[in-house]
């Protein structure tokens, strides 16, 4: 396999994983939940580090280098709509 088949194949993988989780409809209280509390508001991987108060280093987030992150943060997007407006589920508690 050559180089453009596995850059085709990988793109075209990558594509269909995306619109699995594009047309994702949520209709389980429970579902919506588990998701909303499992998927991170914020990127976790952003960081600083710091020694006697002064800052060493300062990592930046790197969930744009996700190629799903997208369709991930519309998925949880997608759970909260439903916990409000179909459970009347408070949102603050998820973010």
């Amino acid at each position: 396999m050559n180089f453009l088949n596995k850059a085709n194949f990988y793109n075209s993988l990558l594509n269909q994983i995306r619109y699995q989780l594009e047309s994702v409809e949520i209709h389980n209280f429970n579902l919506a939940r588990l998701l909303c509390k499992i998927i991170p508001s914020n990127c976790p991987f952003e960081r600083t580090v710091k020694l006697f108060g002064r800052t060493l280093l300062q990592i930046p987030p790197l969930c744009k280098v996700n190629p799903l992150y997208e369709q991930i943060v519309g998925l949880r997007f997608k759970c909260l709509l439903y916990l409000v407006n179909e459970c009347g589920e408070d949102a603050r508690k998820y973010c």
